[in-house]
């Protein structure tokens, strides 16, 4: 696959380099990335935090962490500490971590001088009959019965309201927008709800909380955030954000919304409520599940920071939405961990392979690279013997000139060590093949400068010592959806999309410097493909996850399909 170009600049950093050319500060540049603690970061989170940091970075300005915890319902202080981990992990680092419920004070007050100016009133109709009133798109809407209120009257309810003294749900504090605007959101928005809920941080202090359109751009403007980035779907927002932020600003810098796409991925769902979905009615194991589209899924599969921030890196910023394809995202993961993955032996599907002219108690060790991509990565010892497993797949009683592995009569390589000849084979019960008999070469041995040492064959297969080898666990991962879109069939469940083949759990034999696998540490597989030593190995039992295969085999299997 070739790697995309990338531009130099992106519209984002030609909109800061006109500010600054106009006079803006640059000692006044300050990012953001404001995530709402109502689950584990995704895919697509990853775009918007490569873009804040990596401007922090360019521009040598600050970048905050601020979590808009807003609603109580739906937050938790489990999913702050996977976000900042997430982060963590990444190789960001923030400036400031704050929160949008630091300034619920400040907030509160503002809602106060609004109420006073007759900008906000207090509406105790029922959210549907709210929804009624607000018109369509093309038409325009009514009046709540309750926009007329005085202050004093507005300001008397929203302050019972924050005293707890009306049930949840009973009124709203909504602002005085234009109920025939033609964006929806300016039709006299709700800023407050009455919510009886603890807060992660707050408690039980509050039972009133602000909507995100209240609390955000303020948050903005109260840690002076030059240049607010959000998704397209926040463009919509853009002319209320404006409009709350010219009736609290009083100095200082005002921050700017723009817009650029999300990152939509194929074979992905990326909503925090399917992702849940699928968590709560266990489709998949939890957040961290490595077939999740979260980071905590990508990282338990064995994408690594890097592969990840190239991906968004090489995806770009735009101004309109598209969707990647998937096989991008692992080519970005392959290219990385080729370089960095020591390279090991592990027999998936094994049958037996006798050697019968090796002598009987003889156990050879031999060395050979960790990886050929890096010469510093050194090299490790392999154990060879009489007795030997190789992949099921890899030999044929009969076949054709174009198999190139072994068959009876035919000789290959067996990596990193002796050329062998197969002579003869034992079949089970079922009539599968148990065992293949072969005899080798004892000059053949790879690296040893013989003649015989350098002669070609045309097939090299991979191999593990029954004597000394490790039992592992290997987990292999497909993809979770079979549709590309997921989300394609509106009127149906997402969840009819999903792979039953998606986890395939198998035995395997691996060599024996797996025994000391830690958890977190990547390999490539040889022949197979990458995988990554997964949290719940214990000393007892390795657990291996497959991370990608060493080459894009899904668009062969679109193409047949």
């Amino acid at each position: 696959m070739k790697r995309r170009k990338v531009s130099s600049k992106n519209f984002i950093e030609h909109i800061i380099d006109e500010d600054l050319e106009k006079g803006f500060d640059k000692k006044k540049l300050k990012f953001r990335f404001p995530p709402e603690p109502n689950g584990y970061l995704h895919i697509g989170h990853v775009k918007a935090i490569c873009l804040n940091f990596e401007l922090g970075k360019k521009y040598n300005a600050p970048v905050n962490l601020r979590f808009d915890d807003t609603n109580p319902v739906k937050e938790n202080k489990i999913f702050v500490d996977a976000i900042k981990d997430d982060i963590s992990w990444l190789q960001y680092k923030w400036e400031e971590e704050k929160y949008a419920s630091d300034y619920f004070q400040q907030l509160y007050l503002w809602a106060l001088e609004l109420i006073k100016k007759g900008k906000a009133y207090v509406d105790n109709q029922s959210t549907e009959q709210i929804a009624l009133q607000k018109g369509t798109p093309t038409s325009p809407g009514q009046n709540s019965p309750f926009r007329n209120q005085s202050p004093d009257k507005a300001l008397s309810l929203f302050i019972e309201m924050k005293e707890g003294k009306h049930p949840e749900g009973s009124m709203v504090l909504r602002f005085k927008g234009n109920m025939s605007s033609s964006n929806m959101l300016m039709r006299d928005p709700v800023l407050y709800r009455i919510l009886k809920k603890p807060h992660h941080r707050t408690k039980d202090k509050w039972c009133i909380y602000p909507m995100y359109d209240w609390a955000h751009g303020q948050s903005d403007y109260i840690e002076e955030i030059s240049h607010s980035l959000c998704t397209l779907e926040f463009l919509p927002h853009r002319e209320l954000y404006d409009e709350y932020l010219d009736f609290v600003y009083k100095k200082g810098t005002k921050p700017k919304q723009r817009e650029f796409s999300r990152l939509n991925l194929s074979y992905t769902v990326t909503s925090k409520r399917k992702l849940q979905k699928l968590v709560e009615n266990s489709f998949v194991e939890g957040w961290d599940d490595p077939r999740m589209p979260t980071i905590s899924g990508l990282r338990r599969r064995g994408y690594t920071p890097t592969a990840l921030i190239n991906f968004a890196k090489a995806v770009g910023v735009a101004k309109r939405d598209n969707v990647i394809d998937a096989s991008f995202l692992e080519f970005c993961a392959r290219e990385d961990l080729n370089k960095k993955s020591r390279r090991v032996m592990v027999v998936l599907d094994p049958i037996k392979v006798i050697v019968t002219n090796y002598p009987e108690n003889k156990n050879e060790t031999l060395l050979t690279e960790n990886n050929p991509e890096d010469s510093e990565a050194g090299h490790r010892k392999i154990h060879f013997s009489k007795e030997l497993f190789i992949e099921r797949n890899d030999f044929r009683e009969t076949a054709n000139r174009k198999f190139f592995r072994l068959k009876l009569g035919g000789e290959v390589r067996l990596k990193s060590a002796y050329i062998i000849k197969a002579q003869s084979l034992k079949k089970n019960d079922k009539g599968e093949i148990d065992t293949v008999y072969c005899t080798y070469d004892p000059l053949s041995l790879s690296g040893s400068g013989t003649q015989e040492s350098q002669r070609k064959v045309k097939g090299t297969l991979h191999w593990v010592s029954q004597k000394k080898h490790v039992k592992i666990k290997v987990n292999q991962y497909d993809r979770l959806f079979t549709n590309p879109n997921p989300d394609s069939d509106k009127d149906q469940d997402f969840t009819k999309h999903i792979n039953p083949h998606s986890l395939i759990t198998n035995k395997a034999y691996a060599e024996i410097s797996l025994k000391k696998a830690e958890p977190g540490t990547s390999f490539q597989f040889q022949r197979q493909g990458y995988f990554i030593c997964d949290k719940k190995s214990t000393d007892k039992t390795k657990v291996f996850n497959k991370t990608v295969s060493l080459r894009d085999t899904w668009t062969k299997k679109e193409a047949k399909t």
